[in-house]
């Protein structure tokens, strides 16, 4: 029974993510992703049917073959040759074997492999681009982690801060140096910054919570993240211009390359339209033969007459169209319609492309500058507060002036950190344009 028990638990660790025993890097997140996501599972499922189809479309130039088996009973009155009603019974067994091949379809079976090729290679490019989608949405939650769990050290550092300070206060206090205002000033102010690294903690673990479920992980029990080296960040001497990365991405952005596919297989869609305009050639043959059985009369075994009526027929069917109802020219009108809408959608997939590398560019540009200007406002709000935390404690300062001097080094503090990571989010986006990995 032991045995049992440990076996089922050994089996139980095998099945637990792997995220309970190691951090995980964003590479890993990205790749994890790409695996367990659902959106993605159900692209692969649309190109595996297109795939199918791909396949049945260059079966169709094959010959069919069909066979057949039919029995009857006929009873009752029913004309005879001497123009006479009797009550006869007979029966009526048949087989047959029958076959078709295209000869000439007007070009369809050649443009119906084409379109679905076309559509293939577009459900390929659809799949890209959800894993693109996702690896950016992944890198996006991995940076908030870091964020949060950046503002959190800051925020328990502040608490480590407090408890000093109280204790200092505690001691001038002691020594009547201090008023016992003082003294539950800096008791409120411990209080606060407690609760402030209670409300940071819970927001990292919200983070990991919200990375965890877009990895499609059964629990965030467990799930850390590597915390890459992000403080050294060197600044680009200069962004890539927006229509050059425009460039690069026209050629490798799968979006694109998707509705491009779209257009051709439209274009393809008209020719099997016009197909409908050409006489159809196929050539037919077939195999049968009959056992009949009439009550009341000598009939031959089942064998011979198997034998005796077995017959041979091979053919071509020539189908001319001449007027169906105008049909075929409204198919084919149709088609050209649907032509003329996929070149927009390419247009349109062009246009909002070049919008999104601009947004990406112009925002890169901005974070830079944001992430330069906050650097320089975080060293000057620390060395005031520096300076203003030794008059505080010598007494020189009140503790009004400490906490608004405190408060505002925070703030440059927490928009130093927004920045650094929303700079770092803004530049790999810009590479990520440009078919470069997103890694840090």
């Amino acid at each position: 029974m032991k045995l049992k028990h440990i076996l089922l638990a050994a089996a139980w660790t095998a099945v637990l993510p792997v995220s309970a025993q190691e951090s995980w890097d964003l590479e890993r997140c990205i790749r994890y992703a790409i695996d367990h996501n659902i959106s993605i599972k159900q692209q692969e499922a649309t190109q595996q049917q297109n795939e199918i189809e791909v396949n049945t479309a260059k079966w169709s130039r094959l010959p069919n073959l069909n066979g057949s088996t039919s029995y009857s009973f006929n009873f009752g009155r029913s004309l005879q040759a001497d123009n006479t009603y009797q009550s006869i019974n007979t029966q009526n067994t048949s087989f047959s074997l029958s076959t078709s091949i295209p000869l000439f379809t007007g070009m369809q079976i050649p443009n119906n492999i084409a379109l679905a090729k076309l559509n293939l290679k577009a459900a390929i490019e659809d799949l890209q681009k959800a894993k693109e989608d996702i690896s950016v949405q992944v890198a996006s939650a991995y940076l908030q982690v870091l964020f949060n769990q950046e503002l959190a050290k800051v925020a328990h550092e502040q608490v480590q801060l407090s408890e000093e300070m109280l204790a200092q206060k505690q001691a001038y206090f002691d020594n009547g140096k201090a008023s016992e205002s003082e003294l539950y000033e800096a008791k409120s102010r411990l209080a606060q910054d407690q609760l402030s690294a209670v409300q940071a903690d819970n927001n990292c673990q919200l983070a990991l919570l919200d990375l965890s479920q877009l990895l499609e992980l059964p629990s965030p029990e467990g799930f850390q993240i590597v915390t890459p080296d992000v403080d050294f960040i060197t600044l680009p001497g200069q962004l890539t211009p927006p229509s050059e990365i425009f460039s690069t991405a026209l050629q490798i952005k799968p979006a694109i390359r998707a509705a491009q596919y779209r257009l051709e297989g439209a274009a393809k869609n008209v020719r099997i339209a016009q197909s409908a305009y050409y006489p159809q050639l196929s050539f037919g043959g077939g195999i049968g033969t009959n056992y009949y059985k009439v009550s009341g009369m000598g009939n031959n075994s089942f064998g011979s007459q198997l034998k005796d009526n077995f017959s041979q027929y091979i053919g071509l069917t020539l189908s001319v169209p001449i007027f169906n109802r105008f049909s075929t020219r409204n198919r084919v009108r149709s088609a050209r319609v649907q032509e003329i809408l996929q070149n927009w959608q390419l247009e349109d997939s062009k246009k909002t492309l070049y919008k999104e590398i601009q947004q990406a560019y112009y925002n890169a540009v901005n974070a830079i500058s944001k992430y330069e200007s906050s650097k320089t406002a975080d060293e000057a709000a620390k060395a005031s507060f520096t300076l203003l935390k030794e008059k505080y404690a010598l007494g020189k300062a009140n503790a009004t002036e400490y906490n608004e001097s405190r408060t505002a080094w925070m703030k440059t503090v927490s928009d130093r950190i927004q920045a650094k990571y929303d700079y770092i989010f803004r530049v790999k986006l810009l590479d990520f344009y440009q078919g470069k990995p997103l890694t840090y």
